[in-house]
């Protein structure tokens, strides 16, 4: 499959302070969790792929260094999530004849249940309707919630690229909450963040 004119930004810069060590490098099936994230970005088809790095980025490139994507390193990672998701967008901006480029995804590498059909599901939902945002729908504690995975429209690159300090792309989600398109991702439901996250991941019973 290809799917020129989809962008892919995975987000990796960040420190994992809450797991006492860098998440992106802990392993599952047999591959760490940053390498799983790219490879599932791949796998669609959709051009450029941008993983922007951060925290011990030297490390961290060599996971990938095997993989045809475009890496970008995030001095200012400590800023927050907002700085990763403009330097990623400008990157696949610069990287690509801008007009090429009609919707970006963005993903991050710490929810393992994420794949390529997952991300798959959000651009046949563009595809059929050219929402300006197609989002994941999950359970977060006892409340449905609307997040990334999630893939904004090209109308909308200018509000990611104004992101500033911890605003991530739910602030601009909940902006236009009355044209986004929702798609059910019981997947994406789980993330890694605490040492008690990768145990349930290392038994296999993230839903149980």
């Amino acid at each position: 499959m290809s799917e020129k004119g989809i962008c892919i930004i995975v987000l990796a810069a960040g420190a994992s302070s809450r797991m006492g060590e860098p998440k992106q490098l802990l392993k599952f099936e047999g591959e760490t969790l940053l390498y799983r994230a790219v490879r599932a970005a791949l796998e669609t088809g959709s051009h450029p792929i941008v993983v922007v790095l951060g925290f011990l980025a030297d490390v961290m490139r060599e996971e990938t260094a095997d993989l045809n994507v475009l890496t970008v390193v995030n001095q200012e990672w400590h800023e927050g999530m907002s700085s990763s998701i403009r330097l990623g967008l400008k990157q696949a901006l610069e990287s690509t004849p801008p007009a090429e480029i009609e919707a970006a995804i963005l993903m991050l590498c710490d929810q393992p249940f994420v794949t390529s059909d997952v991300i798959e599901r959000l651009i046949d939902a563009y595809r059929e309707s050219r929402a300006p945002v197609i989002a994941s729908e999950y359970e977060e504690g006892d409340e449905k919630t609307l997040g990334v995975p999630a893939l904004f429209s090209r109308e909308l690159f200018p509000e990611l690229i104004a992101l500033h300090g911890a605003e991530g792309a739910k602030r601009i989600i909940a902006r236009h909450r009355a044209e986004a398109i929702a798609i059910a991702m019981p997947e994406a439901a789980f993330d890694v963040d605490t040492p008690g996250d990768y145990r349930v991941l290392s038994d296999k019973k993230p839903f149980g």
